[in-house]
């Protein structure tokens, strides 16, 4: 495989460029192709055979450039949609969702403890993080709760404000989050308001930022496989289903510099 071809990141909007950001910090050499469905956000109310829809039109644009690996920066597309991917895009590139990196994390950091999860309705009704952490045998209870005012709210732009601050604090305090010792942001959104609820939390809760976890999971991969692109790369394409001020502005904060944004319906 090509080591010059791009990493492929996708999600239903700006939540997936925590990942893409994180990525780029971490692996500066490498191109990427981003794709933002901002016609169709939030993913977190839709079916399943709906995101998994979107999401086949998606991984097709990223294979037409050739993308050696396609990551899943949605938790809401990984729990509805990985697999599906995964068979269909074969061996023409690699998959990597969202779910599979921290479900690995809290087994080597947390086992034996209670956690939390806070993600959309569609993540948290999938039961992914529970079935997959219940696999690992660890002894690790794990206690969700969906919080579907967040990714939008965020989306808009409305994460530091004292609204965003209420609306964050009603749903920690939820008794479903009780006893926490870890909390898991199960929406590649929610780093945007990691410090609001680090603040909530005061160091008493550890917030475990799957953005992070995601890029060193790839970076590990590159580098078993001998694709790390170790030259001249680092350039970034940014594709949205439907332009939104939002997007070119968060992405413009995240990158530090203008950015190009080309618009690619997914339906025509």
């Amino acid at each position: 495989m090509d080591k010059n071809a791009p990493i492929g990141i996708f999600d239903s909007g700006i939540g997936g460029l925590t990942v893409a950001k994180a990525v780029t910090q971490l692996l500066p050499h490498e191109n990427i192709i981003y794709f933002g469905d901002t016609a169709h956000l939030p993913y977190g109310d839709k079916s399943q055979a709906m995101i998994q829809s979107y999401s086949l039109k998606i991984c097709n644009l990223l294979m037409e450039h050739k993308c050696k690996v396609i990551v899943i920066a949605c938790n809401s597309a990984s729990a509805a949609a990985y697999e599906l991917l995964k068979e269909y895009v074969g061996s023409r590139a690699h998959i990597i969702n969202v779910v599979d990196p921290a479900v690995k994390y809290v087994k080597e950091h947390f086992p034996d403890s209670v956690i939390g999860l806070i993600g959309t309705k569609a993540t948290v009704r999938s039961g992914i993080y529970k079935s997959k952490i219940g696999q690992q045998r660890v002894g690790i209870e794990l206690k969700s709760l969906a919080t579907p005012l967040l990714a939008p709210m965020i989306e808009e732009g409305f994460f530091n404000e004292g609204v965003s601050e209420q609306i964050i604090e009603g749903y920690l305090k939820n008794e479903e989050l009780n006893g926490i010792e870890a909390l898991i942001l199960g929406c590649t959104h929610y780093p945007l308001i990691k410090k609001q609820i680090d603040k909530y939390y005061n160091g008493k809760v550890k917030t475990i930022d799957s953005s992070t976890v995601v890029a060193a999971e790839l970076k590990h991969y590159l580098e078993r496989k001998d694709i790390l692109n170790e030259g001249s790369g680092g350039g970034r394409k940014f594709y949205v289903s439907d332009y939104t001020k939002s997007f070119e502005e968060s992405t413009k904060i995240f990158f530090g510099e203008e950015v190009k944004i080309e618009k690619y319906p997914l339906w025509t």
